[in-house]
């Protein structure tokens, strides 16, 4: 056995991060021919849209695949954006070198967090082809564009460079490109169509990047394009302090060997979100070290005592140290609005509604649910509902059943909500399409190829509230549906009998015709409200009228309540029936009379939105008798609304006190105005 050791001890060798992904090619998503493509479109377009937003740029991403050979199944992919370009002596760096880039040290949202991507496709391009990678890339202050032909030594971690050299770069209609880059690559893959596509990638794309512009060519030379529907860029985010909550042990201890500040209270202040001056303090004392301590004189025992009383393990006076939660400007949402944009521009349907979650906290980590529900059009009834999956903006399209947020859309009853669904478990049926994003600093994947999400208990259960508020809101809407659509049948029966007996009956008596208007009234026996939202092109608003009918024989009294979009920066004007904020994006009017057989009519306009931003307005009442056309205000729903307010109001320091609920100012009395008109049109 003499010398065994040594021999087995002599033949191991540090493997290069490049060569063992070229060998583990399947935890970058390569692992089939069909998958291979998406991944590489995945990768390039998400490069473009990165490089757009923080350029400040609105996106014009154009897609092109061609079948180079077929029984090899070999393809060139080329992906040109208007980006603000590479320099040249940068190209190398991002295209042959893997955990290479801005995002991986930086806490906020971003699409790439590993400094995979791109390298990644070089390296699968190379080793399926033999091929490098093309790469042209023209900045602004630049005449020519930069050009090279990229692969990837991957022993070294180093790109290998070909034909460099620089050239005018010419748009489709003859003009000189002014900024972008252009990727050019061939790999053995396989284009096909269907629900795990390029097409409908990059469809998906579309939605939750309502901002960028995508041109698609596919292989028969087919044009598919998904026209930009806002102006409006992403929030641009900042990066944040790691939180205490989310620190490991092995992490602490190598930001306290780092430090060069003076003493404890600094080091905590400086590096860390969350901790204020009074928390730094009852933190040293939960974990026994005295504040005017440097932090490299701490040994292991102290250093896991802090970690103990980040974790709450360890208190002051009985109680845990109260840390803020990490600031939320790292998010940047897609927004209510603008999902609903990005729905209705891929998807036919007759209703849609979204929902944007206030920012919470899992780990230490900032993150934000947004959820959209699109219901109705020529989606098939007799098939599972289309699950659109994403993080930070990007596609997920694989493992659909092992993710968090599929967990979460099963973890609702539909049937309740009016889709189909055996046992209450799985995935829905019914002619809808369910949207769901997680956007956040530190997204935990299942796997390097980044297509499913890890479970999270909190994210979940933050996921499920937003899919039930999403689904009583479908619920209000078919019921609301529903009734108003037995209504005008009711209506119209009565508007064709009820004449025609008084006439016939007036003739053999040899009287007129009576009026008839308090007789339908009494049959009615109803209160109906009637809502138009409309686009002014005049204006550049949208104009809101809500009308209540009073077809009872009783004098009514109701309090109208309608959401509009505040939190999306409009402004309600003309709003001369007065009322009050019940909370952010509800606004609330008192009836006190409605005579029977009268109306009143509530208008007013929305500026600061975008044609197409506000298409449906959500009428609710408070009040004895239903109002068909408006849904009874569920005040837990409003509380609801009220409660995420305070969670995006909360103070920026803990010991602040906690601002009171402001009180609603008086309603004002309305008097309905005179004259009548029916529901469908016409005088009654």
């Amino acid at each position: 056995m003499s010398g065994i050791a040594e021999k087995l001890a002599s033949n191991q060798k540090q493997v290069a991060i490049s060569e063992f992904f070229e060998k583990n090619k399947h935890f970058l998503g390569f692992d089939s021919l069909a998958r291979s493509l998406i991944t590489a479109v995945k990768e390039a377009v998400d490069n473009a849209l990165d490089a757009c937003e923080e350029a400040r740029i609105l996106p014009t991403i154009n897609v092109a695949i061609e079948k180079l050979d077929t029984k090899k199944d070999i393809i060139k992919l080329v992906v040109e954006d208007n980006g603000p370009g590479i320099p040249q002596k940068s190209i190398e760096k991002v295209f042959g070198q893997l955990l290479f880039g801005s995002r991986f040290h930086a806490i906020r949202q971003s699409r790439g967090q590993q400094g995979i991507g791109i390298t990644g496709v070089v390296m699968y391009c190379q080793l399926t082809t033999g091929r490098h990678t093309h790469v042209r890339s023209k900045i602004a202050s630049e005449p020519t564009a930069a050009v090279v032909d990229i692969g990837l030594d991957t022993r070294k971690n180093k790109a290998t460079k070909q034909n460099q050299g620089r050239e005018i770069w010419y748009n489709p209609d003859g003009t000189a490109k002014e900024h972008g880059t252009e990727v050019t690559a061939q790999m053995k893959a396989k284009y096909q169509k269907g629900r795990q596509s390029v097409w409908q990638y990059l469809r998906m794309t579309s939605i939750v990047n309502p901002h960028a512009e995508i041109t698609f060519t596919d292989p028969e030379g087919e044009v598919h394009h998904w026209p930009r529907v806002t102006e409006r860029l992403p929030t641009k985010v900042e990066g944040i302090k790691p939180h205490p909550h989310g620190i490991e042990l092995g992490q602490l201890q190598r930001m306290i060997a780092e430090s060069t500040d003076s003493r404890m209270t600094v080091f905590l202040r400086m590096n860390f979100s969350g901790v204020s001056a009074r928390a730094s303090k009852e933190l040293l004392i939960a974990a026994e070290i005295d504040e005017k301590a440097k932090p490299k004189s701490l040994n292991a025992d102290q250093i896991r005592a802090l970690l103990e009383a980040f974790q709450g393990e360890r208190d002051v006076n009985g109680k845990p140290v109260k840390l803020l939660n990490p600031p939320t400007n790292c998010l940047s949402p897609i927004e209510e609005l603008l999902i609903k944009k990005g729905l209705s521009k891929t998807i036919d349907s007759r209703f849609i509604t979204t929902l944007t979650r206030a920012p919470a906290v899992t780990q230490g980590n900032p993150y934000q649910v947004e959820v959209g529900l699109i219901f109705g059009g020529n989606m098939p009834a007799d098939k599972p509902v289309e699950i659109l999956r994403f993080a930070n903006r990007v596609p997920l399209m694989y493992q659909q059943g092992g993710c968090l947020l599929t967990k979460a859309i099963e973890s609702v009853d539909w049937r309740q909500y009016g889709l189909d669904q055996p046992g209450a478990k799985g995935v829905p049926k019914g002619p809808a399409a369910i949207l769901v994003h997680l956007a956040s600093t530190n997204v935990q994947f299942t796997s390097e190829a980044k297509e499913a999400l890890a479970d999270n208990g909190e994210v979940i259960e933050e996921a499920r509230k937003a899919m039930l508020e999403m689904g009583r809101g479908l619920r209000k809407h078919l019921e609301k549906k529903k009734k108003m659509a037995k209504t005008k049948e009711k209506f119209e029966l009565i508007n064709d009998i009820l004449p025609a007996i008084a006439k016939k009956s007036a003739d053999i008596l040899g009287k007129p015709v009576p009026d008839l208007a308090g007789s339908i009234t009494k049959i009615m026996s109803a209160v109906i409200s009637e809502t138009e939202t409309v686009w002014n092109k005049e204006t550049k608003q949208t104009d809101v009228s809500i009308t209540l009918f009073n077809y009872t024989s009783r004098t009514r009294a109701y309090t109208i309540l309608a959401t509009w979009p505040e939190k999306n920066g409009a402004v309600m004007e003309g709003n001369e029936t007065g009322g009050r904020k019940e909370a952010t994006g509800v606004w609330a009017w008192k009836l006190e009379s409605l005579q029977p057989g009268e109306r009143t009519v509530i208008k007013y306009s929305l500026s600061g939105l975008e044609r197409g931003d506000w298409t449906e307005t959500d009428v609710f009442f408070r009040g004895a008798q239903d109002v068909i056309g408006a849904s009874k205000m569920d005040e837990k729903f409003l509380e609801e609304i009220r409660r995420q307010e305070r969670a995006l109001n909360e103070p920026d320091e803990s010991d602040a006190e906690e601002d009171q609920h402001a009180q609603p100012v008086a309603e004002p009395t309305v008097a309905p105005p005179s004259g009548q008109t029916t529901l469908f049109g016409g005088d009654a």
